[in-house]
């Protein structure tokens, strides 16, 4: 079913930190090597699927219910405060410098949106992603660059017929994933306290970026004008469908991966990442000897040395790959596949990091999506760990997640935890239609969902 209802914005404003920025806080923040490439990227865009409360349940009112999201978000924004700021770029000529950097001084506020549809839950959370999904977010077109005048975050409560979406958009090169699931949670935690003054969290954000040792945090691109390196890219129209594997499913699917390697070091995401690219690389037909390649992101903090804490709010990923050709992802098994992303993974160590950094230094580039995504790659990204669904807003244990328009293309998988937990997983694929229809008659990956 298409569901082409349209959403309609009620009303907007922008929420600023409750409190005023200290001087120690109104300093420059300046990017680090991982966060200067996604300038060209879309924000990035999830979001959460509430229940409503039944018409008889006469206390919710929604005036009140986004009065409280606002309040509470204000207080988070205290701790957060890089959220309400903007980007600013600063081009010196002698000697030659062009920086970017976040400006909190100039802190107009998060973008709140207030808006409605005449759709359902269950629309929703049909299997084939409706466009109208796209619609619960704000800031579709817009990429990182664009935060110099755009809000770094964005968030949209769109209100259904029986249910409510909450919508967040935020600039890729202030926060990865962890980092965006970290501020829903201490977000959701400072809604359901009483005193929603947030003063205290259970954990506050560490904003001191990482600086490879020998190294200014001040990084200068070698550019004069953002034209010459700014690129928009029009995304391709794909077909949006969320598949669901168990954890008796995902169990099944890890254990025949080390087995098959003789081994018990693959671990789930990798078992399934492998079942994808394999999959999808079959219904693609591409010619044996052509190269395929699954790209996945990959969490930094632990792979330096020292590590960094899940608290360190920034944008700390790199993009790894795996690479073979079709004729020998195709003659070996699941356990192959799922070994050599296992080795991609274990070589990304803290030697790997620093080396790929100081070879960035040498030669800064900000990546162009096109260059990311194109057809002979399945790209992973998210996380099954984010605890997206320990997100709540008074409204019980969200029903689903879902992501919005930015940043999809063909071969682009998005993992997600199993609303039921235990190791249970969601995979959003986005492939060209095609594909997709015959990905939903691929006997291996059918088979892998069943339990």
């Amino acid at each position: 079913m298409t569901l082409q209802r349209k959403v309609k914005h009620i009303s907007e404003c922008f929420v600023r930190p409750q409190h005023d920025l200290s001087q120690d806080t109104k300093q420059p923040i300046y990017l680090t090597p991982f966060e200067l490439p996604f300038l060209n990227l879309n924000y990035s865009q999830k979001g959460l699927l509430f229940a409503k409360p039944p018409p008889e349940n006469q206390d919710f009112s929604i005036t009140i219910f986004l009065e409280h999201l606002r309040r509470s978000l204000s207080a988070t924004l205290n701790h957060f405060y890089p959220l309400a700021a903007r980007l600013a770029t600063r081009i010196e000529e002698n000697p030659p410098s062009y920086v970017i950097y976040i400006d909190p001084e100039n802190s107009p506020g998060v973008k709140f949106v207030h808006a409605t549809v005449d759709a359902t839950v269950s629309d929703i959370l049909a299997p084939d992603v409706p466009l109208v999904v796209h619609s619960f977010f704000d800031l579709n077109d817009a990429i990182s660059h664009d935060g110099h005048t755009l809000p770094l975050l964005s968030i949209q409560v769109t209100e259904l017929t029986d249910g409510i979406f909450i919508g967040g958009s935020v600039n890729h090169i202030l926060a990865d994933g962890t980092s965006f699931w970290h501020f829903m949670a201490a977000w959701s935690e400072i809604f359901r306290s009483k005193e929603k003054t947030g003063d205290c969290i259970s954990r506050p954000p560490l904003l001191k970026r990482w600086v490879l040792e020998g190294y200014s945090p001040i990084t200068s691109l070698p550019f004069k004008h953002h034209d010459e390196f700014i690129h928009r890219t029009e995304n391709p129209q794909v077909k949006e469908r969320f598949f669901h594997f168990s954890s008796v499913a995902v169990s099944k699917l890890k254990a025949k991966a080390n087995e098959e390697c003789n081994m018990q070091k693959i671990s789930s995401l990798q078992a399934v990442s492998a079942l994808l690219w394999r999959c999808v690389a079959r219904v693609r037909c591409q010619p044996p000897n052509s190269e395929t390649v699954c790209k996945f992101v990959i969490n930094n903090r632990c792979r330096v040395n020292p590590p960094l804490s899940d608290d360190y709010f920034g944008n700390l990923v790199d993009i790894i790959k795996g690479t073979t050709t079709v004729e020998d992802l195709m003659s070996h098994g699941l356990g192959w596949a799922a070994l050599k992303m296992h080795q991609v993974v274990k070589n990304h160590d803290d030697a790997a990091v620093k080396k790929w950094v100081e070879s960035w230094y040498k030669n800064p580039v900000v990546y162009k999506l096109n260059g990311l995504l194109h057809p002979n790659i399945v790209h992973i990204g998210s996380s099954p760990r984010f605890d997206m669904y320990g997100c709540e807003f008074g409204l019980g244990k969200a029903v689903a997640a879902r992501s919005g328009f930015a940043n999809k293309a063909d071969g682009k998988m998005t993992m997600y935890p199993g609303r039921e937990g235990g190791g249970s997983m969601d995979v959003e694929v986005c492939l060209l239609p095609e594909y997709m229809m015959a990905l939903e008659c691929d006997e291996e990956f059918i088979s892998a969902l069943k339990e």
